[in-house]
């Protein structure tokens, strides 16, 4: 298994900036400065939680949990690792703010040695997996050393469901060995049920990502940010459009929704975030064939030509704050992909929301916010230029989706300190 993985892992280190010298740690051998942070962590703290978080999404998750963790319970250490670069500078960043008490590490890979070597070396009173990371001989081997393992603001889609259920058999003696699964949505505990886990394993928590306790509005970066714009010559007047997260193709797809409301709105800026920034200089080729002019985020002051019609983001951990100077947000991988990306950050940051068809991994999210006109979802898009056109020309009804969908996400508030308390119990 470990052999099929390596090639993967290799392939999207190297794509998302990764150094070669970080495949030793996925292998489980660490470095001489990583085995001293996690002998001096271990001497000083009363008990270390192992927390792991795929990427940048879910290191963000991980930054809020471990901050209440800290408030509850100072003398808790935590070893927090990640698979991507990306999520590697959010957790380094959160060990510059918590210096003796977290240690950022890459992920081992899921093979039995691997894990076996992390284990030794980490020696965790518990293993805390956020959202659905579910590593079977991560699970196996430290319940064979009596390490508890949780998960929490955990998410299993309807597909994943479905998937599971088929492999249940397979499935089912790894998900019964969780000591407790904490999830986003009260729907949500049927699903892990059907998984065949202990009712009283399952418990309701609420959404830390919609939590906003502890998550504060980027208020530096946004300026910067603004500043930038500015030089641009995007004054604060002009409405901006973002498209949050895209996946291939919906870039052109909106950049042609763009230059078909411009006619109308000429004043109207776009922005394009991306999910894979790698993609970016393909996405500039097609964009530039389109005659919109466009300036990668990279290329901002170092460029001298005119005014561009469209910024590419290209680079990363940015999104939020971009958002947050965003008129109209559409999100990414709901029209030409299936799945869907997270809403939640927009519409917390109280701005109008707008998705495609296919936001199937967010089915109870988007239930709450439709159900309430806190989002508008739109079957293709041609649906979506008209109901853009239809919000930027009524910004109130702008105004007014924005604030339903922020109220909406109230009914989390608390999670993260229920998710801690019931970590540190």
């Amino acid at each position: 298994m470990l052999l099929v993985m390596l090639p993967g892992a290799i392939k999207k280190m190297r794509a998302r900036g990764g150094r070669w010298r970080d495949l030793w740690q996925r292998l489980g051998y660490f470095s001489e400065s990583a085995r001293a942070k996690l002998d001096a962590l271990r001497r000083s703290r009363a008990e270390v939680i192992w927390m792991h978080a795929v990427s940048v999404g879910e290191v963000g998750i991980a930054v809020k949990l471990v901050h209440e963790l800290v408030r509850q319970r100072p003398q808790v250490g935590i070893v927090i690792t990640t698979t991507t670069p990306t999520g590697m500078a959010q957790a380094e960043k959160l060990a510059t703010e918590l210096p003796d008490t977290v240690v950022p590490l890459y992920s081992p890979l899921d093979g039995w040695f691997v894990v076996r070597r992390c284990l030794s070396a980490i020696q965790p009173r518990q293993i805390v997996l956020v959202e659905a990371e579910v590593w079977p001989n991560l699970v196996q081997a430290a319940s064979r050393r009596g390490i508890p393992v949780r998960l929490v603001n955990a998410r299993l889609s309807p597909r994943s469901e479905r998937r599971y259920r088929q492999l249940r058999a397979l499935v089912r003696p790894i998900f019964t060995l969780l000591a407790e699964v904490m999830v986003q949505e009260p729907e949500d505990v049927e699903r892990w049920l059907s998984l065949g886990l202990d009712p009283n394993r399952v418990v309701w928590t609420g959404s830390i990502k919609f939590d906003e306790a502890g998550d504060r509005e980027p208020v530096e970066q946004m300026a910067e940010f603004r500043e930038i714009l500015e030089r641009e010559g995007i004054s604060r007047a002009r409405p901006v459009l973002l498209a949050a997260s895209t996946h291939a193709g919906e870039e052109e797809e909106i950049a042609r929704v763009y230059l078909r409301l411009r006619g109308a709105h000429p004043a109207l800026f776009l922005m394009l975030v991306p999910r894979h920034v790698e993609r970016s200089a393909e996405i500039q080729q097609r964009l530039g064939a389109m005659e919109l002019k466009v300036r990668r985020r990279s290329m901002v002051d170092r460029e001298q030509t005119a005014a561009p019609d469209c910024l590419l983001v290209d680079t990363t951990g940015e999104l939020k704050a971009w958002q947050g100077l965003a008129t109209l947000v559409v999100v990414g991988k709901s029209f030409l992909a299936t799945g869907g990306q997270n809403p939640a950050e927009a519409v917390m940051l109280g701005k109008p929301v707008l998705f495609g068809p296919h936001m199937e991994n967010f089915s109870a999210l988007v239930r709450v916010l439709l159900l309430r006109q806190g989002a508008a979802q739109v079957p293709d898009f041609a649906a979506l230029q008209e109901r853009l056109d239809h919000l930027l020309r009524h910004p109130q009804e702008a105004q007014a989706m924005a604030y339903v969908g922020r109220e909406a996400l109230r009914a989390h508030e608390g999670a993260t300190a229920r998710s801690a308390a019931r970590l540190l119990a």
